[in-house]
């Protein structure tokens, strides 16, 4: 029995899906990768873009002057509109990513 467990592990099918799947995973990585930058970039310029009409609206209207403080300020510009835009834009990205890479493949 040992003698057969050697043979069939040692069977170029095998080599090859063990290659083939090492291949994917480091391409996984990859993409992974490349969605985590662009969800990172995506991040900062949304929130760069949420906070300056959030601390306009917080000087000049007198409820939002009332209302909210700069923790407050911080908080909704952080967390509404950079994570969201983070998971947006690194899913599609690691979707795009692989989506060309399989019509490249085919």
């Amino acid at each position: 029995m040992a003698a057969t467990n050697s043979t069939s592990a040692s069977s170029p099918l095998e080599k090859t899906s063990l290659a083939s799947l090492d291949q994917k995973l480091v391409m996984a990585k990859r993409y992974a990768h490349e969605g985590v930058k662009a969800g990172a970039r995506a991040a900062v310029v949304a929130g760069i873009a949420a906070a300056i009409p959030t601390v306009a609206s917080a000087r000049m209207l007198p409820w939002a002057r009332a209302h909210l403080n700069h923790a407050a300020q911080a908080l909704i510009i952080s967390t509404a509109v950079a994570g969201a835009a983070y998971f947006i834009v690194a899913d599609k990205t690691v979707l795009a990513t692989a989506r060309n890479n399989s019509f490249n493949q085919a």
